[in-house]
């Protein structure tokens, strides 16, 4: 246990505070229990350890990770028991979905001391939801993704701006009078600003082998796959890939993969909570999980551009970020005019030549435009709807 105390010192003594992630203020750390999830390179274990550098006795306080060899010999319900025996107060678990039985140990962890809080992170957010429902009544669940392009704007450039609601951004209260033209930045951020860790080298390497982990790794791991199937998992992100907005066909994916039909909506959904894709779908009854998928996207416009490479296109760039910084906040469904609908507005997106013919007669509908630096009238800029989170 000495020797996981002095990784976790080493590792607090490196934590930048400097810059902290939406969803630093909104997690209760109150909570007896917490559960971050969130795709691999978000920042979640930096998170954790700049809440224990500003706010806690280190003392009293453990940062651990299931990958450690540690816990190859020895339990996690044990690493509590001991830690408690210390007068330790404050356990921090990371990548959790990585321990046999976690969700068991948490719950027993719970019920044996009260006196200890515990949060936990996961990268496999199927594996997360599937224990989550164990500890329903006991961790309360945080969901995180990449940097926002306000997020972008403060950790590459200093330059901080408030959160703009989508009401704000439709109203032309969203100006940022810090830069002047905010375009360059933006075509940055689209893309190498989504993951915090492209500040280090490499970055587009690292980003490839996140995506080769998380699909022969951390999504056959949870769904009992052989090696072949992670590899078709591979097989189906290319394809998609190549053809975003990729309209669906199982009938021809099943073909294409040797698989089952059955089967290509499973691997969808794994691909999507594991944050690589996004599935838009139509409002069908009013819920939008439950709707059909009528497009799916890449789940953010960096890996557009590391999976696509010089075949990017830029209808589908503009689309996958306006669709991924949007449906964090709001419900983001299909329109069956334009390209998007939240709630009662409309929306339309395209380049800088794009008129108004597809939204003439429309209530509440506005043109979305790549490449201007401010909006007029029911036309906004796309680069806008970045500051919303």
């Amino acid at each position: 246990m000495e020797k996981l105390f002095e990784q976790f010192v080493k590792l607090l003594k490196e934590t930048d505070t400097g810059f902290f992630r939406y969803i630093y203020s909104d997690i209760n750390w109150e909570s007896r229990m917490i559960g971050i999830t969130g795709p691999r390179g978000v920042g979640k274990t930096t998170l954790v350890l700049q809440h224990i550098k500003m706010n806690l006795n280190v003392s009293e306080t453990l940062y651990v990770t299931t990958e450690d060899f540690y816990f190859s010999d020895n339990k996690l319900i044990d690493l509590a028991d001991t830690f408690v025996k210390r007068n330790g107060k404050f356990l921090f678990i990371d990548e959790i979905h990585k321990y046999k039985d976690w969700a068991r140990e948490l719950k027993l962890i719970y019920d044996y001391h009260p006196e200890l809080n515990v949060v936990f992170t996961g990268s496999s957010v199927l594996d997360i939801k599937k224990g989550a429902s164990d500890l329903s009544r006991r961790a309360v669940m945080y969901h995180m993704q990449g940097l926002s392009f306000r997020e972008y704007l403060q950790l590459f450039h200093q330059v901080t701006f408030r959160v703009c609601s989508l009401e704000e951004i439709l109203s032309h209260k969203a100006e940022l009078p810090e830069i002047k033209h905010p375009l360059p930045l933006f075509e940055d951020y689209l893309k190498r600003g989504y993951y915090p860790f492209s500040l280090e080298e490499n970055f587009d390497l690292k980003l490839q082998q996140i995506v080769t982990h998380t699909l022969e790794t951390d999504i056959p791991m949870y769904a009992g796959m052989n090696v072949s199937t992670g590899r078709k998992l591979k097989h189906l992100l290319a394809i998609i890939a190549k053809s975003v907005p990729f309209k669906p066909n199982m009938t021809s994916i099943a073909s294409a993969l040797l698989s089952s039909r059955n089967n290509i909506a499973d691997y969808c959904l794994f691909i999507e909570e594991a944050g690589l894709i996004i599935q838009l779908r139509d409002a069908t009854g009013g819920i939008r999980s439950l709707g059909k998928v009528d497009k799916i996207y890449l789940d953010n416009t960096n890996l557009i551009y590391s999976l696509t490479s010089s075949n990017s296109n830029s209808g589908n760039i503009r689309e996958t970020f306006f669709l991924n910084q949007l449906r964090l906040k709001y419900d983001v469904v299909v329109s069956p005019v334009a390209d998007f609908r939240i709630g009662d507005y409309t929306f339309e997106v395209g380049g800088k030549k794009k008129g108004l013919k597809q939204i003439q007669g429309l209530d509440n509908a506005f043109i979305v435009k790549d490449s201007i630096e401010s909006g007029y009238l029911n036309t906004i800029p796309l680069w806008q709807f970045g500051l919303t989170y």
